[in-house]
Protein backbone atom coordinates (compact mmCIF):
# COMPACT_ATOMS: atom_id res chain seq x y z
CA UNK A 1 0.00 0.00 0.00
CA UNK A 2 1.59 3.51 -0.84
CA UNK A 3 1.82 5.82 1.79
CA UNK A 4 0.24 9.50 1.39
CA UNK A 5 3.91 11.12 0.64
CA UNK A 6 4.33 8.93 -2.36
CA UNK A 7 0.22 9.23 -3.47
CA UNK A 8 1.27 12.34 -3.71
CA UNK A 9 4.12 12.28 -5.73
CA UNK A 10 2.26 9.59 -7.68
CA UNK A 11 -0.40 12.49 -8.01
CA UNK A 12 2.25 15.48 -9.17
CA UNK A 13 3.99 13.84 -11.79
CA UNK A 14 0.60 12.41 -13.49
CA UNK A 15 -0.72 15.75 -13.29
CA UNK A 16 1.64 17.63 -15.49
CA UNK A 17 0.49 17.26 -19.33
CA UNK A 18 4.43 17.89 -20.12
CA UNK A 19 5.46 14.87 -17.79
CA UNK A 20 2.90 12.75 -19.61
CA UNK A 21 3.80 13.68 -23.15
CA UNK A 22 7.28 12.62 -22.20
CA UNK A 23 6.07 9.17 -20.74
CA UNK A 24 7.38 10.07 -17.63
CA UNK A 25 6.25 7.92 -14.42
CA UNK A 26 7.25 7.89 -10.92
CA UNK A 27 9.22 4.55 -9.99
CA UNK A 28 9.37 4.66 -6.26
CA UNK A 29 9.95 7.24 -3.62
CA UNK A 30 10.94 7.09 -0.30
CA UNK A 31 13.06 9.75 2.40
CA UNK A 32 13.76 12.67 0.57
CA UNK A 33 14.10 11.31 -2.99
CA UNK A 34 11.87 9.62 -5.84
CA UNK A 35 12.75 7.92 -8.93
CA UNK A 36 11.69 9.30 -12.50
CA UNK A 37 11.46 7.12 -15.48
CA UNK A 38 11.12 8.09 -18.70
CA UNK A 39 11.32 5.02 -22.09
CA UNK A 40 13.19 6.01 -24.65
CA UNK A 41 11.51 7.67 -27.78
CA UNK A 42 12.71 8.32 -31.07
CA UNK A 43 10.91 11.67 -30.98
CA UNK A 44 12.61 12.80 -28.29
CA UNK A 45 16.35 12.38 -30.56
CA UNK A 46 18.30 15.46 -30.37
CA UNK A 47 20.47 14.37 -32.61
CA UNK A 48 19.17 12.43 -35.55
CA UNK A 49 22.74 10.86 -36.63
CA UNK A 50 23.28 9.02 -32.92
CA UNK A 51 19.89 8.34 -31.62
CA UNK A 52 20.76 10.41 -28.68
CA UNK A 53 18.27 12.12 -26.60
CA UNK A 54 17.85 15.84 -26.86
CA UNK A 55 19.59 17.18 -23.63
CA UNK A 56 16.54 18.98 -22.76
CA UNK A 57 14.15 16.04 -22.28
CA UNK A 58 17.30 15.02 -20.16
CA UNK A 59 16.53 18.63 -18.18
CA UNK A 60 12.73 17.58 -18.08
CA UNK A 61 13.06 14.45 -16.61
CA UNK A 62 15.29 16.02 -13.64
CA UNK A 63 12.84 19.02 -13.20
CA UNK A 64 10.25 16.94 -12.71
CA UNK A 65 11.78 14.23 -10.30
CA UNK A 66 13.22 17.53 -8.26
CA UNK A 67 9.79 18.65 -7.83
CA UNK A 68 8.49 15.23 -6.61
CA UNK A 69 11.05 15.07 -4.36
CA UNK A 70 9.89 18.57 -2.95
CA UNK A 71 6.54 17.01 -2.74
CA UNK A 72 7.66 13.60 -0.69
CA UNK A 73 9.52 15.75 1.56
CA UNK A 74 8.56 14.73 5.73
CA UNK A 75 7.12 17.93 6.37
CA UNK A 76 4.82 18.11 3.41
CA UNK A 77 5.46 20.97 1.32
CA UNK A 78 3.00 21.63 -1.14
CA UNK A 79 3.63 23.05 -4.90
CA UNK A 80 6.80 24.03 -6.09
CA UNK A 81 8.11 26.39 -8.89
CA UNK A 82 11.67 26.39 -10.46
CA UNK A 83 14.22 29.13 -9.56
CA UNK A 84 17.40 27.68 -11.21
CA UNK A 85 18.60 24.90 -12.25
CA UNK A 86 22.19 23.19 -13.83
CA UNK A 87 22.58 19.96 -15.70
CA UNK A 88 25.95 18.57 -15.77
CA UNK A 89 26.21 15.99 -18.53
CA UNK A 90 29.31 13.31 -18.35
CA UNK A 91 28.02 11.82 -21.55
CA UNK A 92 25.25 11.42 -23.81
CA UNK A 93 22.52 9.29 -22.32
CA UNK A 94 22.87 5.64 -24.81
CA UNK A 95 20.69 5.44 -27.92
CA UNK A 96 17.61 3.46 -27.72
CA UNK A 97 17.89 3.34 -23.86
CA UNK A 98 15.38 4.30 -20.96
CA UNK A 99 16.56 7.08 -18.84
CA UNK A 100 16.47 7.03 -14.46
CA UNK A 101 16.49 9.81 -12.51
CA UNK A 102 16.97 9.87 -8.56
CA UNK A 103 16.40 13.23 -7.63
CA UNK A 104 16.46 14.29 -4.03
CA UNK A 105 15.88 17.27 -2.14
CA UNK A 106 18.59 18.66 0.03
CA UNK A 107 17.79 21.06 2.11
CA UNK A 108 14.56 23.32 2.41
CA UNK A 109 14.42 26.89 3.51
CA UNK A 110 11.22 28.64 4.57
CA UNK A 111 10.87 29.59 1.11
CA UNK A 112 13.35 27.36 -1.00
CA UNK A 113 14.24 23.83 -1.63
CA UNK A 114 17.72 22.75 -3.06
CA UNK A 115 17.55 19.34 -4.54
CA UNK A 116 19.92 17.44 -6.92
CA UNK A 117 19.06 14.51 -9.19
CA UNK A 118 21.49 11.59 -11.35
CA UNK A 119 20.43 10.29 -14.52
CA UNK A 120 21.39 6.77 -15.54
CA UNK A 121 20.86 4.59 -18.16
CA UNK A 122 22.45 1.07 -18.55
CA UNK A 123 25.93 2.14 -18.35
CA UNK A 124 25.66 4.02 -15.24
CA UNK A 125 25.38 7.93 -14.24
CA UNK A 126 25.47 10.34 -17.36
CA UNK A 127 24.35 13.73 -15.68
CA UNK A 128 23.73 15.11 -12.42
CA UNK A 129 21.53 18.45 -11.92
CA UNK A 130 21.00 20.74 -9.06
CA UNK A 131 18.50 23.21 -8.80
CA UNK A 132 16.47 25.16 -6.53
CA UNK A 133 12.68 25.58 -6.30
CA UNK A 134 10.08 27.47 -4.26
CA UNK A 135 8.14 26.15 -1.68
CA UNK A 136 4.61 26.36 -0.07
CA UNK A 137 4.35 27.30 2.91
Amino acid sequence: MEEPRERAARAFVAALPFARALGLRLGRAGGDGVEIEMPWDARLVGDPATGVLHGGVVRAVAGTGWGAAVVVRPDGRGGTATVGLRVDCVRAARPGEAVTAWAECRHVTRTVAFVRAVARDSGGAFAEAVGRFTVER
